[in-house]
């Protein structure tokens, strides 16, 4: 099977930690296909971010399922253009804030979400209600820049650990989801540290697509994520017109 992993920002460097973390748990006969978007901000770091990131991530995952991956996930926490891509795509796409939740519900009764800065907790909490767990979830904030994640120099590192040990301590909580695509590569360490599960979402995302694939199952085109209608879109965004349904 071969699982496409969408980068929905521009740094190369981030994709190659995700690709990494996403072949250290692919089984055998998986084949991860990690991209890096081609046009949009180099990271994304609330609303006006998001928008901009759509084109670019769409246009991989297009081309993606035409190239023949059976499944597409998206790398981003804020689960960035999910219900945009599952309308144009047939394949299962996943988002990893979606796949880390679903897995954490299945481990622990309460967790705790660590995102990067504070003007992501209202995005991930509206996720978070929308997958039915906002009542076990507490979302912290680490103040951490997102491409400080890449940089060796930086205290990223350490404000992770002191945002979790407040989780731990005041959150009472069970497990912890690190918020982050960029944090992919720190859920063992960060698991054999604390002595609880740590959930990365890049991880949980391949698990849950060769799950669907090897179950045959792909996104619904009936209702919500019908294929987009037919019509001419103008300017900047001519290309990206929808041209025949895919139903």
């Amino acid at each position: 099977m071969r699982i496409l992993v969408v980068n929905p920002n521009t740094t190369a460097s981030m994709t190659s930690l995700i690709e990494r973390a996403a072949q250290s748990v692919a089984a055998s006969a998986t084949t991860i296909i990690a991209k890096t978007s081609r046009m949009g901000p180099v990271s994304i770091e609330g609303y006006y971010d998001e928008a901009f990131a759509l084109p670019g991530l769409l246009l991989e995952i297009s081309e993606g399922e035409a190239a023949g991956a059976n499944a597409a996930i998206i790398a981003c926490f804020d689960d960035t253009g999910l219900d945009a891509a599952r309308a144009m795509a047939t394949i299962p796409v996943i988002g990893i804030c979606e796949a880390a939740v679903a897995m954490a519900g299945l481990i622990a009764q309460r967790f705790s979400i660590i995102t990067t800065l504070e003007r992501s907790i209202m995005p991930v909490k509206g996720l978070v209600h929308r997958y039915g767990m906002a009542d076990r979830a507490v979302i912290r904030a680490a103040d951490i820049p997102v491409l400080s994640l890449d940089d060796p120099a930086s205290d990223a590192l350490s404000k992770l650990r002191a945002e979790i040990e407040k989780a731990l301590r005041e959150d009472c909580a069970e497990a912890i989801v690190l918020g982050c695509a960029g944090m992919a590569d720190l859920a063992h360490r960060l698991q054999n540290e604390y002595g609880v599960p740590v959930i990365d979402g890049v991880s949980a995302a391949v698990k849950l697509a060769e799950g669907l694939i090897a179950l045959g199952l792909k996104t619904s085109k009936r209702g919500a994520y019908a294929s987009p209608l037919p019509k001419p879109y103008v300017g900047l965004l001519a290309p990206f017109a929808p041209q025949l349904s895919k139903t």
